[in-house]
């Protein structure tokens, strides 16, 4: 990780107000949270562990589906924008609270686990422990939006923050599921810098 977990939950409690409006309109971004949602597809009794939840794009989408959906964060700024949210939209199976991904604070039933464009801010290695933990909650299914490399980045021109952000390769990522315990079941290259992967449960699908 670049930088320390205050420090990066002090950027985002900065930029929290108006993330919605600049920082996820790329075309990018829009393109992964419609694919993890698609993928994600809980049922309506699944309980739904959005990761990195940031102001709820993923995890709000989800709760319209899902029984419940619990989000998790490192920053309260955009944590109590996903609450806002929620109570705008008359959600009441969410709730958001705060956990990293090698500690989700959390230790209910999970079905599904989701993240999008948050993973990419740890090391390779943490990238595993965070994996690990979560095969560690039981999902039958983890859904992962990110910038990931599908080849070799321009460093001219990378669609990321480098003096912020650590992207993984999509190679490393499928080794780190699979070593976790889970089959990857889909690989969605939404850019040669972005792309969802989908993993499952090896026994779920037996």
């Amino acid at each position: 990780m670049k930088r320390t977990i205050e420090e990066h939950a002090d950027r985002f409690d900065e930029i929290a107000a108006d993330y919605d409006d600049s920082q996820n309109q790329t075309a990018e971004y829009r393109a992964c949270v419609s694919l993890v949602v698609d993928h994600a597809d809980p049922g309506p009794e699944d309980v739904v562990l959005d990761l990195g939840c940031g102001t709820g794009a993923i995890g709000l989408a989800l709760a319209e589906r899902a029984g419940r959906v619990v989000g998790r964060d490192i920053s309260e700024g955009m944590m109590e924008r996903a609450r806002e949210k929620a109570a705008e939209r008359g959600l009441d199976n969410v709730e958001f609270g705060r956990g990293t991904f090698r500690d989700p604070a959390y230790d209910g039933r999970v079905d599904v686990v989701v993240s999008n464009f948050a993973m990419h801010h740890l090391a390779d290695e943490e990238k595993r422990e965070a994996i690990e933990t979560i095969a560690a909650l039981g999902p039958r299914r983890f859904v992962l939006g990110d910038v990931m490399f599908f080849g070799s980045p321009d460093p001219e021109n990378p669609l990321y923050s480098p003096e912020v952000d650590d992207p993984a390769t999509v190679g490393m990522l499928a080794d780190a599921l699979t070593d976790a315990g889970f089959a990857l079941t889909a690989v969605e290259m939404v850019h040669e810098q972005f792309g969802v992967l989908v993993a499952e449960r090896a026994e779920a699908r037996e």
